[in-house]
C-alpha cells in the first residue's frame, strides 16, 4: 500500500460521519480495532492508534496487510 493511499484510505474511515469501527492487519499477524475516532493520527504514511489504557500501536503503510472496514476499495497491499 503506498504512503498517500494508506492516509486516504484511514482519514476515510475516521471522518465518516457516523464512525463505524475497522479493523488493521499487521504483517506480523497482529490484529486491533479502532473503536474510536480520535484514537489515531495518521500523517505521511505513519498511525499511532491508541489502545485503551493508552497503549501506543505504530505502524506504517508497509506494515498494513489489511483493513476491514475499508469504504475505498480494497486495502490489502
Amino acid at each position: 500500500m503506498t504512503a498517500d493511499h494508506f492516509d486516504q484510505l484511514l482519514d476515510a474511515l475516521l471522518d465518516r460521519s457516523q464512525f463505524q469501527p475497522f479493523t488493521v492487519e499487521l504483517a506480523d499477524a497482529h490484529r486491533f480495532e479502532v473503536d474510536h475516532p480520535r484514537a489515531m493520527v495518521v500523517r505521511d504514511g505513519v498511525a499511532v492508534y491508541l489502545r485503551p489504557g493508552g497503549v501506543p500501536v505504530w505502524f506504517d503503510h508497509e506494515s498494513v496487510t489489511r483493513i476491514d472496514g475499508d469504504i475505498i476499495g480494497a486495502a490489502e497491499a
